[in-house]
């Protein structure tokens, strides 16, 4: 591959990451969307996008666009840009398995000059120590020689419809200067807030791995402000809206860290620390506080239920709000799981509402079953653990006529005032 103009976009993995990004090179040039789920190609093709990332006449206006599940579709490619997820297993290690499967299917129909970039998260030094030897392994070539690599971490923030792939400033990297430079060029093309060239692939795997772990660490500290906070009877949110009034104070606010990104990229970290003999103390500290908040919330909820003589054994909870996230219907890593299973725990009763989650994915990930509606009067307690627009539409009023004559009100995104809720984080 000598120039841009030789350029044949192969997309791995349509999720979150990997279909706008088609879709934004498919308004441009000849792009093949690949992904395993037959059913998500089925979606696809029939022009809807169940993630919502990605509008019904957006994919339209993806001209040069194609989706497929089948290997051969991407014999014609020579850059393979690679989108899957990169999960922790039970143990909290990381999980490469999809990464490598990507990899593997690469190698089988990799060329001479192909380039392949890698945007799964993933820890320092995994692109060239675990993906590049399957690549030739599978293909017989040569590392920097017969193909190349290039690593761009993906910036995907579900839901939000303000900063999108085009409008996030990008990282890119090449295994060599000059493989550097394109893949810094091919992705100038559709990102329009610019590109930031590292120095190596480890710099950008770097970069992007502490990002999530920055922010980790932040809300984990909130989270233990909010908890000694309650233990004195402050209202976190006002003590926060109070020290924000200066002017580099940064805004974050308590709750569950969950999701794709920050409860599972600070993990990648650590085990690569470990692996090079350092035990990361304040990283794994935040993860560890961060991952129990869900014990800790019912834990204040059942406090709260004994002092007003709601009798916990058998109880009817009403948890407003399943996904990751407000206003999207991501489940990946949702911490709201772990307030259900505490409450089952207790032998409560729980419903879940959320109207934008799939109830056939919350079955198959969680074995929960979202309910359509919510009983009006039925409640002995009611949890609103995500922000949804619905449910601040909804207000105090209505959220409260979801109780039985005495409940109680754990708002943990602060859409209610303090007077309307009877407990906040």
């Amino acid at each position: 591959m000598r120039s841009l103009d030789d350029v044949k976009i192969a997309i791995i993995g349509l999720g979150y990451v990997g279909l706008p990004l088609a879709v934004e090179f498919g308004k441009k040039r000849s792009v093949i969307g690949f992904d395993i789920n037959e059913s998500r190609i089925f979606a696809l093709k029939s022009g809807h996008d169940s993630t919502l990332e990605v509008s019904d006449q957006e994919l339209a206006e993806a001209k040069h666009l194609q989706f497929s599940s089948g290997v051969n579709s991407l014999a014609d490619c020579n850059v393979y840009i690679v989108t899957v997820p990169t999960p922790i297993d039970e143990h909290r290690q990381p999980d490469l398995t999809p990464l490598i499967k990507a990899s593997e299917t690469i190698g089988k129909v990799l060329s001479k000059g192909d380039i392949v970039i890698y945007e799964s998260t993933v820890y320092p030094g995994a692109t060239e120590e675990d993906c590049v030897p399957v690549l030739e392994k599978y293909s017989g070539l040569k590392f920097n020689v017969d193909f190349y690599a290039g690593y761009s971490p993906e910036r995907i923030n579900p839901g939000d419809k303000e900063h999108r792939v085009t409008t996030i400033k990008k990282v890119t990297s090449g295994s060599t200067p000059e493989i550097a430079v394109l893949v810094d060029s091919l992705y100038r093309e559709i990102i329009t807030a610019g590109t930031h060239m590292a120095s190596s692939i480890k710099v950008a795997e770097a970069a992007k791995v502490i990002e999530n772990t920055q922010r980790d660490l932040n809300i984990a500290l909130i989270n233990e402000l909010a908890i000694i906070f309650n233990k004195m009877g402050i209202d976190t949110e006002a003590v926060l809206s109070a020290a924000g009034t200066k002017w580099n104070f940064l805004p974050f606010r308590p709750g569950l860290v969950g999701g794709h990104c920050i409860g599972v990229d600070p993990y990648y970290l650590t085990h690569k620390a470990q692996s090079i003999g350092y035990n990361p103390e304040i990283i794994l500290a935040g993860r560890r506080l961060n991952d129990g908040m869900g014990a800790y919330v019912v834990s204040q909820l059942v406090k709260a239920m004994i002092k007003r003589r709601v009798h916990v054994d058998g109880a009817r909870v009403l948890v407003m709000g399943l996904a990751f996230k407000e206003n999207c219907p991501d489940l990946r890593n949702t911490k709201v799981v772990d307030i259900v299973k505490e409450l089952v725990d207790y032998n409560v009763q729980v419903d879940i509402f959320d109207p934008w989650v799939s109830v056939e994915e919350a079955q198959h990930e969680y074995s929960v079953t979202p309910i359509t509606e919510p009983e009006r009067g039925a409640y002995d307690a009611v949890i609103i653990a995500v922000a949804h627009a619905e449910f601040i539409k909804l207000g105090a009023e209505k959220i409260r006529a979801y109780g039985k004559p005495d409940h109680v009100i754990y708002d943990l995104k602060y859409i209610l005032s303090a007077e309307d809720s009877d407990l906040r984080l």
